[in-house]
């Protein structure tokens, strides 16, 4: 690939987000100049891909962290109502890319699935029944079914309900119209179509190191070739982190105030990225 010395939008990182961006930004305006780099030698590789991800298509059907119980008991469904609204979008725009004809079979990453919630214990039980009646009053979520039933639990999960019984206090809720995600296959597809209509690339094995400010309107974006070693900077009038949570290190080294607040530390092998302090302390994390 040949590299120009400046570019309208550098995207860091190969995954959903700067492929939906990139797209999202070329079709608006095809003249603008793309690069998006990635330190892989495949997109879709890290937090988009189908191991790495829920899989739910986080439209907070059945997430409970979306739903916080307040102190009275009742549970704020606030939250779920601008996920699920974001997610719905999000399903606009790729029937769009099937209607247009540059998605050829949707059903290689999104696949029709009930959603299901289910708890133990009698304060879960309560928590999950008075999410389902704030669910059933608002549209997005008037189909969601509620049972404290074995049987009927059986019948919804019989697998995860095998050799339960009576004695266990459970409840699960249930809703029809969910979806399976695989972000990595829609991930690949996103950047077959920069590719085949738009001409922008992959710059792959390749490491943002940092990103400057220039002047007071454009960015210096250091790269290094991860195979020859090689060091490049591209100067670009906008640059967006998409890299998930590898993207942390790099955010603290850019010179913006948005970034202050921000800490990560490892969990399990991976690095968690999180604004609240208390939290923070509670690993005995240092921030970086």
């Amino acid at each position: 690939m040949v590299l120009r010395e400046e570019y309208d939008l550098i995207c860091v990182g190969a995954g959903i987000m700067s492929a939906t961006l990139a797209l999202l930004v070329k079709q608006l305006k095809p003249d603008l100049n793309v690069l998006i780099v990635e330190r892989l030698g495949k997109v879709g590789q890290e937090s988009s891909a189908a191991w790495n991800n829920a899989g739910t298509g986080h439209s907070a059907l059945c997430e409970l962290n979306y739903t916080p119980e307040n102190e009275d008991g009742a549970v704020d469904i606030s939250k779920a109502i601008n996920i699920c609204t974001q997610f719905e979008i999000s399903k606009q725009f790729w029937s769009y890319l099937v209607a247009e004809g540059l998605i050829k079979n949707p059903k290689t990453f999104i696949t029709p699935v009930p959603h299901h919630s289910w708890v133990k214990g009698e304060e879960n039980a309560n928590y999950l029944e008075n999410r389902f009646k704030a669910f059933k009053e608002h549209f997005m979520f008037n189909s969601i079914e509620f049972t404290r039933e074995v049987e009927k639990m059986k019948e919804w999960f019989p697998l995860m309900m095998h050799n339960r019984t009576e004695d266990e206090v459970m409840a699960a809720s249930r809703i029809d119209r969910g979806t399976e995600m695989n972000y990595g296959a829609l991930t690949e597809k996103l950047f077959t179509i920069l590719k085949d209509e738009y001409d922008t690339e992959v710059l792959f094995h390749t490491e943002v190191e940092d990103i400057d400010p220039d002047h007071d309107e454009e960015w210096l974006v250091k790269m290094k070739n991860l195979e020859t070693g090689k060091k490049n900077t591209i100067d670009a009038e906008h640059v967006f982190i998409g890299a998930g949570g590898g993207s942390l290190l790099l955010l603290q080294k850019v010179e913006i105030e948005e970034k202050d607040g921000y800490g990560g530390f490892p969990v399990s092998g991976e690095w968690l990225v999180c604004k609240n302090q208390d939290i923070i302390n509670q690993h005995n994390a240092k921030v970086y």
